[in-house]
């Protein structure tokens, strides 16, 4: 997922608010120290999102059948069976 930056920034203004909001949470360090490390952490984590991404991406494209999307798929005509090829045609002798 793609994420600006500005995004990212108001994320970690939003986890931060939470945080000091709850009881349970202590800080040791000032808000704005624990937002940065916050914002460092998305970025960490949707660099390596992109990463995983674009070596699925790679690995796909390096099969050796090409595969298709399922709308693609509905396009290509099935093999018939040899049974059906008769079907809904007059007998002839």
């Amino acid at each position: 997922m793609r994420l600006s930056r500005e995004k990212i920034v108001l994320l970690s203004h939003t986890v931060t608010d939470v945080l000091v909001a709850s009881d349970e949470v202590e800080f040791i360090e000032d808000r704005d120290t624990i937002r940065q490390e916050i914002v460092q952490i998305f970025q960490n984590t949707l660099k390596e999102e992109e990463q995983v991404d674009t070596e699925v991406r790679r690995k796909i494209g390096s099969q050796k059948r090409e595969i298709t999307s399922t709308s693609e798929r509905k396009k290509i005509p099935r093999k018939t069976k040899k049974g059906d090829l008769g079907r809904g045609r007059p007998f002839a002798c």
